[in-house]
Parts: C-alpha cells; sequence; structure tokens
C-alpha cells in the first residue's frame, strides 16, 4: 500500500538551528497518527514539513505521491487540509465570505456553503465578520471550511485545544470522514490524552527526533 506521507532520514534546520532530526515517518490510507512533545520541541514544524510548506533540507520525503523536494508538490497541496492552532481565516470578510473565497479559488460548488454551515452549527451566523467571532465560532468555520475541500490528508496542529465537548465532537467526526474516504490525519498536542482514544499510532519528539511510542 503506497503511503500518503514518508519521511526517509529527514531533517529541518531554521536560522542555523536543527529543529528535525533524521526524521523516519510513514502515513498509510485510512490511518490516524498522533505526534506529541512539549512546546517548542518541533510539531508544528513537523506538520508544516509534511504539508510541503516548510522545505525538508536533508533526507527525502514524498507527499501523496509527490517529492517534497521538489516542485511536484504544488498540484497535491489542494488535496492537503491543515488546521493550525490558530486559525487561519480572513478576518474582515464574513463566515460565510471565507468559505466562498475558497470555493471560488478551487472552483466547487457555492451552493454546498450554507449545508456546511449548518452542519457545524453556524447557520445563523453567516454575515458576522470572522474577525468578531469567538475562538469556538472561527473553528468552526475552519471545520466548515474542511468539509468543503474534502482533502485525501488532514493535519491537525493542537485543534482540540479551547474547544467545548461540541466542537471537539466537530473535529472528530471530521477525522472520521476523511479517514472513511480513504485519507489519512496526522494530529499533534502537547497533551497525550488529546491523541490516546483518536490515533492508531503515537509518536513524541525529543531533540528534534521523532520516536514511536505505541
Amino acid at each position: 500500500m503506497t503511503p500518503l506521507v514518508e519521511l526517509v532520514g529527514a531533517g529541518v534546520s531554521l536560522g542555523g538551528r536543527v529543529i528535525l532530526d533524521s526524521v523516519d515517518f510513514s502515513l498509510g490510507p485510512g490511518q490516524v497518527a498522533g505526534v506529541s512533545g512539549p512546546n517548542g520541541s518541533g510539531k508544528t514544524t513537523l506538520l508544516r514539513a509534511i504539508a510541503s510548506l516548510t522545505r525538508i533540507d536533508a533526507g527525502d520525503g514524498m507527499l501523496l505521491g509527490a517529492d517534497l523536494r521538489s516542485d511536484e508538490v504544488y498540484p497535491v497541496r489542494a488535496s492537503v487540509a491543515f488546521i493550525g492552532h490558530i486559525p487561519a481565516l480572513i478576518g474582515t470578510l464574513s463566515l460565510a465570505e471565507n468559505l466562498r473565497h475558497v470555493v471560488r479559488l478551487r472552483g466547487g460548488d457555492e451552493a454546498r456553503i450554507r449545508r456546511v454551515l449548518d452542519v457545524v452549527g453556524l447557520g445563523e451566523a453567516v454575515s458576522v465578520r470572522a474577525d468578531a467571532s469567538s475562538f469556538g465560532t472561527q473553528r468552526r468555520l475552519e471545520v466548515a471550511r474542511t468539509l468543503l475541500t474534502d482533502p485525501r490528508l488532514l493535519l491537525l496542529d493542537e485543534a482540540f485545544s479551547g474547544l467545548d465537548s461540541a466542537a471537539q465532537s466537530l473535529v472528530d467526526a471530521l477525522i472520521e470522514r476523511t479517514v472513511g474516504n480513504g485519507g489519512g490525519v496526522v494530529m499533534v498536542s502537547h497533551d497525550p490524552g488529546h491523541l490516546r482514544d483518536r490515533t492508531d499510532i503515537q509518536y513524541r519528539i525529543e531533540d528534534g527526533r521523532v520516536v514511536e511510542t505505541a
């Protein structure tokens, strides 16, 4: 089975400092991997390297069949969804306008926007500006955006932090949907408890190395 993500001896250095060193990591279709480690250990850098947003400068890597160290990655980025610990929204746009922007960039169906907003419980807040919304609302909007894009690979960076149980359930449903469609999920957290019951395999970052723990 061809992995969705594979890193072999991969390394990342930023500003002359080694952040990730000789990382071996693989994720297959239908799998959920969890990565824990203290703040500053390199968890976000690992996700960004997997997403091709931070270039690996040692070793090799593949993302959805594309070489991470080449321009092959640009076409496959549309099949990757990244939900970071800080919501990535356009604050001056309304909730609906944020989703419309994404749909128009990708050539999707705008009729789905209202439906996914209803699914995440934001159907009555479509005209509210993103920067006037609570953190929980912004996170729900990111879930709605991901539902619109149907990614093959879902990357979650502290996605459960600060959410109530209802919003956490939406993220869980998003994970299940992605895996059910044959995709994969990588989620990172400083709290292993957020990962324990949600992942098939767990890793921990220690001194720039990614160590399998379960």
